[in-house]
């Protein structure tokens, strides 16, 4: 690693033996401190000049430079033969040995009944099957709304927020068959079809256009149509890889369920649905535009 100047300023940090005398609760601080380090070089697009890193942290660069030569010996941190510095080896092998460890129903299962608790709205949560979008977890909210659905119930692709939004961020080679399949169905219905739900597809183009839709808002919205009576929100959680996982579903009455754009509600659970995904390794930039 390149030297410092010699007038650089050391800013010196609470020794980190005499912090382990501290009482266990308190942690040790230096540790602390030198995470900032690893925090910004996770959030950056690639390697950093030691300047721009110690700025980011925000921390003196002769500090900085200590704690990097510490974590490079770890493999914390790697330097570029520019003399930038970026993750190491080992801190990418701990990142992939936790994505590979997480499960993402064992996550979303506790944050359902969070959000349950706090909306006070039925929270469910959906998952693609061999029959289509399956309905695997339910938390009913203190005033249930009356729907028939249980668990391990298939939803319609096309007259439902859950089935829209699979049907929006999966490939379309694997939901084509399932979508096709309604379609035929209403056709055959012919009129009868639109008296009972008029904003219902009639063909694959109408669908694109709904899951076209779905991607700009990054949320699907249903009045009545499957549950008549019943309001519902359903929205996209991804994994690490950018593939939607699970979809978090929302409904409730008519009356008291707002499903208006940029309603409290409606950001109340795209920020569940987005701190769900960033749990499970989740980039922005990294989701599928099918």
């Amino acid at each position: 690693m390149p030297p410092l100047p010699a007038d650089a300023d050391l800013d010196l940090e609470p020794d980190a033996d005499s912090e382990l005398d501290a009482p266990a609760r308190s942690g040790i601080q230096s540790i602390e401190v030198g995470f900032r380090l690893l925090e910004v070089l996770t959030h950056t697009n690639g390697p950093m000049m030691l300047r721009d890193l110690a700025r980011a942290a925000p921390m003196n660069p002769a500090k900085a430079h200590r704690y990097l030569v510490s974590f490079a010996r770890l493999g914390l941190v790697t330097q570029t033969p520019e003399g930038r510095y970026d993750l190491g080896p080992f801190a990418l092998e701990m990142g992939l040995l936790s994505l590979n460890r997480q499960d993402p129903m064992r996550r979303a299962r506790p944050a359902a009944a969070a959000l349950r608790d706090e909306i006070d709205h039925t929270i469910g949560l959906a998952v693609w099957g061999n029959q289509g979008p399956a309905i695997v977890h339910w938390e009913e909210a203190s005033h249930p709304v009356t729907v028939s659905l249980r668990l391990g119930d298939v939803m319609p692709m096309l007259n439902s927020a859950t089935g829209r939004v699979f049907g929006a961020y999966l490939p379309r080679a694997q939901t084509r068959s399932f979508i096709l399949r309604e379609l035929d169905r209403i056709a055959a219905k012919g009129e009868s079809a639109d008296s009972e739900n008029p904003e219902l597809p009639r063909t694959l183009e109408a669908y694109d256009a709904i899951c076209a839709e779905v991607r700009q808002h990054g949320a699907s919205r249903i009045h009545g149509g499957v549950l008549p009576g019943i309001n519902a929100m359903s929205l996209p959680i991804f994994d690490a890889n950018g593939q939607l996982c699970l979809v978090l579903i929302a409904l409730g009455a008519q009356s008291t369920f707002d499903t208006s754009w940029s309603s409290p509600l409606e950001r109340r659970l795209r920020l569940a649905a987005q701190q769900l995904s960033a749990d499970l390794g989740y980039v922005a930039s990294t989701a599928p535009q099918s």
